[in-house]
């Protein structure tokens, strides 16, 4: 079975540059807080026992947390978005808009030094669900 792009994929496509521009954003996020801090490269995070007396360590660990955890789910859903985007271009392009939007709660929590306000970031989860069910959808139908 032939696979066509439909036009309504460039919505998809603009989810997953926004997901980049948001890893960027996150960099610069943990440059500035790295800055702040004081933390020398390559150090990738402050001692535990620094973070607990001074704040902007503390937040610089946070801030470098956010990043890392988007970095290692950004190919899981990336290739769900691209995938589940053949079939249904447009509930894909809407649950990565949700996922992102989730990411920036998760982030912005994060970043407040609070661990416990990353979790405003929850709402993602419907968009990644939402993700898992067009990209399943799709390979079902390109496979039967």
């Amino acid at each position: 079975m032939p696979i066509t792009i439909p036009t309504e994929y460039g919505y998809v496509l603009a989810v997953s540059a926004a997901s980049a521009l948001q890893l960027v954003w996150m960099s610069v996020s943990v440059g500035a807080a790295r800055k702040a801090a004081g933390i020398p490269y390559p150090y990738m995070y402050a001692e535990k026992s620094e973070a607990e007396k001074d704040n902007t360590k503390n937040v610089f660990n946070c801030t470098q947390r956010a990043h890392q955890n988007t970095l290692e789910s950004f190919p899981v859903v990336t290739t769900l978005l691209l995938i589940g985007g053949i079939n249904h271009p447009e509930l894909s392009a809407g649950a990565g808009a949700i996922y992102l939007f989730g990411r920036v709660l998760y982030a912005s929590g994060y970043k407040s030094g609070d661990p416990k306000k990353r979790l405003r970031g929850s709402i993602g989860y419907i968009g990644l669900l939402t993700l898992l069910y067009t990209t399943g959808s799709t390979l079902y139908h390109l496979l039967k």
